[in-house]
């Protein structure tokens, strides 16, 4: 199977598992997703693989797809459940730096195979964890401000606060996205790639952010025709 495809498919299973997330656990489901992807981004965020004609990193769609979430927060709740999702991605970081490193630590035992491999993948996570720490909590409060700002011009402009979704769904996450693009690979990255490779990350995340960030529009639609079970 092709890295297109398989792209196409994880983008589509994760923007699903949010609505599924919030049908069946309503508002605490789009906090626990917030932790799952969150951890699992900043781990496939260490994976660089070819697609579409372009050098990326993996975890841009998990990454994404937090937007997702305090878009449906804000859409479904208010600018404070929205706001709590960020939160709540910034302490699971913290946590999780402070956990993964703590393994590094260990003294191995002499029949153990996995420590030389942990060592590889995690050696590199505070620096990482640390940008991605500073870069999601500034743009995800742009974006959950951004949506706002945007849907109080829309209601004020035309009068009725339910049209626009598209609007302020999208002209929130793209100008974040663009953010964040620009402040995780240089403060992720700088140094370990040359310039050329930045440059080319930067081009391709952010075209990949624009597509998800598109994508995501019809499932922000179906999220507001969902009726959680549990509220």
């Amino acid at each position: 199977m092709t890295n297109e495809i398989l792209l196409i498919l994880c983008l589509f299973f994760t923007y699903s598992m949010v609505l599924a997330s919030y049908y069946f656990l309503g508002k605490a489901g789009l906090y626990v997703w917030t932790v799952i992807a969150t951890i699992t981004a900043n781990i496939e965020v260490l994976i660089l693989v070819n697609a579409f004609g372009m050098e990326q990193t993996l975890g841009n769609i998990l990454f994404a797809s937090t937007f997702l979430v305090t878009d449906i927060l804000s859409e479904m709740f208010d600018k404070k459940a929205a706001n709590k999702a960020v939160t709540i991605g910034i302490f699971t970081s913290v946590v999780f730096i402070i956990l993964s490193q703590s393994w590094l630590l260990y003294a191995p035992s002499v029949n153990d195979w996995a420590q030389p491999h942990i060592r590889q993948i995690f050696t590199n996570t505070p620096r990482l964890m640390i940008a991605s720490l500073l870069v999601y909590a500034i743009c995800q409060r742009f974006d959950v401000w951004a949506y706002h700002k945007w849907w109080n011009f829309t209601t004020k402009r035309f009068g009725d606060s339910t049209r626009f979704l598209w609007l302020r769904n999208n002209g929130s996450t793209l100008l974040s996205q663009l953010l964040n693009t620009v402040l995780y690979t240089f403060g992720a990255f700088m140094g370990m790639y040359d310039m050329g490779t930045l440059v080319a990350i930067c081009i391709s995340s952010y075209v990949i952010f624009i597509v998800t960030s598109l994508l995501d529009t019809p499932f922000i639609y179906l999220a507001r025709k969902v009726v959680p079970r549990e509220r």
